[in-house]
């Protein structure tokens, strides 16, 4: 009995021990993730004299945050990032599931050539394809556009990889079915793959939204003017201007541009878990 007893005390011990360094060391990682974000967000709140003379001890305020909104176009530059994310993922979305379709429910040849030469394009860099996609939409008179940041990205090899993914998890008997009721490929495609694959295609939009959202180096090159800037690109320049040296403010504009992206990942990783348990309970 003292020797069983023994047994599970230090079994126990070890479980204990494991335990704590484990979460030490997620502590520790969360602090570093979180950490630029917490100073950003306390720094937004100080007057900038005190950030100027390198003090993050002061009286807080909201002032940063009425300035910026008053005396910035940061306001213009949210409106600017959700109408092209919103394009975006809608574009994405639609284009990469009817592509994910038909690489699973058509039959034509070289399918299985196509979708891989397809997704080999994954391997390519962004920035390699950079020159290419610039030349081609300033001779198509597209930059300085919403249409120049939405047109390039209506579809993706990753999208129409996971999507092409959940369409072969779907049970065959349910394309037979549809067969034999007389369902043609949209009507299948409308009401019977987007319902089933619905996670799915939450997960892609939310993926893309934050895609969009996050993108710095194309807006950069192909938006001159804050009329069409989207967040990312505009809060650089706010930062590049001589004359606009209030990091206070800075500090509340970028913390006014991460909270969508954070509502975002909230409600993203909602479905997310809804569906990892939709999965084990089939």
């Amino acid at each position: 009995m003292d020797i069983a007893k023994n047994t599970q005390v230090t079994s126990k011990s070890k479980i204990n021990v494991s335990s704590i360094l484990q979460y030490g060391g997620l502590i520790i990682l969360a602090l570093i993730v979180m950490g630029p974000f917490l100073f950003g967000l306390w720094t937004s709140f100080l007057p900038t004299n005190s950030i100027a003379k390198g003090s993050l001890s002061g009286s807080l305020t909201i002032d940063n945050y009425v300035a910026a909104i008053k005396t910035t176009p940061v306001l213009g530059y949210l409106f600017n990032s959700f109408v092209v994310s919103i394009l975006r993922t809608i574009g994405e979305v639609f284009f990469c599931s009817l592509a994910a379709y038909a690489f699973v429910f058509l039959k034509f040849k070289g399918r299985n050539v196509i979708f891989y030469l397809f997704l080999a394009t994954m391997m390519l860099p962004f920035e390699a394809e950079v020159i290419p996609n610039f030349m081609t939409v300033k001779s198509m008179n597209l930059l300085n556009t919403y249409s120049v940041m939405v047109i390039p990205f209506l579809t993706s090899a990753f999208g129409t990889f996971m999507l092409r993914q959940a369409f072969l998890q779907m049970p065959k008997d349910l394309k037979e079915e549809s067969d034999i009721e007389g369902l043609s490929h949209f009507q299948y495609y409308w009401h019977v793959a987007l319902p089933y694959s619905k996670i799915t295609l939450l997960t892609l939009a939310a993926y893309s939204f934050l895609s969009s959202w996050n993108e710095y180096l194309w807006p950069t090159l192909t938006t001159f003017s804050d009329k069409y800037r989207t967040v990312q690109a505009g809060l650089r320049q706010m930062q590049s201007t001589e004359t606009f040296n209030n990091w206070g403010m800075i500090m509340a504009s970028a913390i006014i541009v991460v909270i969508p992206t954070l509502v975002i990942l909230f409600i993203g990783q909602h479905f997310f878990k809804s569906g990892l348990n939709d999965g084990s309970v089939k």
